[in-house]
């Protein structure tokens, strides 16, 4: 690598050094490294007489649970980790190795970015290759991003064309241009954590997915992720050998029988799911939605589930967003989704329409229709207007659809309703009497929006006993696992971004 005076900047740092990650990513011995021995590419005077090993970046393949995952590793000892001509030719090797062979792809990001002195020039009217080729394999095998060091420029779209990122906190940063460049440029002084630090791009940005305090639990949870995911786009996610059980008398009393009482539906999520296991995707992003991976009955499984703690569970920009995106990453992978309602709906007023709601809103709504996987919705407790549909209502083509006793299914929730239909009589009467009278109306309303109702009219396929959830899942999932739809012929659809 760099050299031990490199290595040990590296480890003052409190960083692995790009060949310790590897070994921790893969099982035991299962490394296999092509292009050990290339190196720079002679072109830039200040390079000549010097050895750059081989060329900043370690490519290969080794074992995840046995099954052959291909990786990129940037080598911030040598020359900061940046983009050669040789490096990059490597890079386009484990492309084409992805392409051909149907492997996953993990990169390991330590690294200044494009290599001035060799991408610089007349030679970069030849480059670009890495991102159409990125978008090439998007969908087809699945692409993980680590995000260890610095991410610059060129080294920061690599994530943001890939289907997950896991930022190590305090320590990984992701920015088109860094601080000084920002200074130079704006005149804004800022530090590299402040600009693209795991806080900025976890919780404002979006463009982060996962947390990870240090390299090591960085590489188990690239291990975690893969091991819900198949090879390919064309291969099944594995299933597990695990039997579903029934949930425990607890599940009946975590809603609450206000509809308007908060609640933290991450409790439902661990005591159905098997072991009690999930792995959260944008966990501190939109977080009145909850999405995450788990099993039941050993299937791998999507969940999207409202969360009440949060904004009440309504779903505004960021939700929504997200939402979107984790369904399609979940239907390009085979992997069957699991809708978890206790939705208001879709937050109203000037702020969220100036950011485009609508539109923001129209993307999970196309997300949730577009889905061909098993779909599976439990309506918890309340499902009120659109968000009823996006969270894959009736109409949205749920393999299975029930409810829970305490679920109501409605346009809108009773307060709402009664002011639209009687407020203009209840502001004419006397305070009292309207009190009691709007008591009366709600509760004529909710006995209307009943999961019994909503069973008579065949609205749900069954009202089932919160505890078992879990095995009912399963059963749905065995009968669905190999579903296949058959959708119009066409070029593509135009995804509402």
């Amino acid at each position: 690598m760099g050299g031990a005076e490199a290595l040990e900047r590296q480890r003052q740092k409190g960083r692995l050094n790009a060949r310790e990650r590897i070994a921790l990513l893969f099982d035991s011995d299962s490394f296999f490294e092509i292009g050990l021995h290339a190196d720079h590419a002679g072109i830039a005077a200040d390079l000549v007489d010097r050895h750059v090993p081989a060329d900043g970046v370690i490519t290969g393949w080794g074992r995840i649970d046995n099954r052959d995952v291909l990786v990129v590793a940037y080598d911030f000892t040598v020359l900061a980790g940046t983009m050669g001509r040789t490096g990059e030719a490597k890079c386009a090797r484990i492309r084409e190795l992805a392409t051909k062979h149907r492997k996953p792809i993990v990169w390991l990001i330590d690294s200044g970015g494009a290599r001035v002195q060799e991408l610089g020039g007349s030679y970069f009217a030849t480059t670009g290759y890495l991102f159409r080729e990125q978008v090439t394999l998007s969908g087809v095998v699945p692409q993980v991003s680590v995000i260890m060091g610095p991410g610059a420029a060129g080294t920061a779209y690599i994530p943001a064309l890939g289907d997950c990122v896991i930022m190590v906190a305090d320590q990984g940063t992701l920015a088109l241009g860094g601080p000084p460049l920002v200074k130079a440029v704006l005149n804004e002084e800022i530090g590299e954590q402040d600009l693209g630090g795991a806080e900025v791009h976890l919780s404002s940005s979006g463009v982060a997915h996962m947390r990870a305090e240090n390299d090591g639990e960085a590489m188990q949870m690239v291990r975690r992720y893969l091991s819900y995911f198949p090879s390919a786009s064309l291969e099944m996610p594995p299933v597990k050998s695990h039997l579903a059980q029934r949930a425990s008398d607890a599940l009946l009393d975590i809603v609450p029988e206000e509809a308007a009482t908060p609640f933290d539906m991450q409790q439902v999520i661990d005591l159905i799911v098997d072991a009690g296991e999930s792995l959260a995707y944008m966990s501190d992003y939109g977080r009145s939605l909850i999405t995450c991976f788990a099993r039941i009955g050993g299937y791998p499984i999507g969940v999207v589930a409202s969360q009440s703690s949060h904004l009440g569970g309504v779903l505004e920009n960021d939700s929504s967003v997200k939402a979107a995106r984790f369904i399609s990453l979940c239907d390009a992978f085979s992997i069957p989704l699991l809708f978890l309602q206790d939705v208001p709906g879709f937050l109203v007023g000037s702020r969220v329409e100036r950011a485009g709601i609508i539109r923001h809103g129209a993307k999970m709504l196309y997300a949730v229709s577009r889905a061909t996987v098993p779909k599976i919705t439990i309506i918890v407790r309340k499902a009120y207007g659109a968000g009823y549909y996006v969270m894959c209502g009736r109409a949205y083509e749920p393999d299975y659809i029930a409810a829970w006793p305490t679920a109501e299914i409605a346009l809108m929730g009773a307060e709402g309703a009664i002011n639209i239909i009687y407020g203009n009589k209840l502001a004419k009467m006397p305070p009292a009497e309207a009190a009691q009278k709007r008591s009366q109306l709600e509760a004529a309303y909710r006995s209307e929006v009943t999961a019994e109702k909503a069973a008579a009219l065949f609205g749900v396929d069954d009202i089932i006993d919160p505890r078992d959830t879990a095995p009912i899942v399963a059963r749905v999932l065995e009968m669905t696992w190999q579903k296949e739809v058959q959708r119009p012929r066409r070029k593509h659809g135009i995804f509402p971004v």
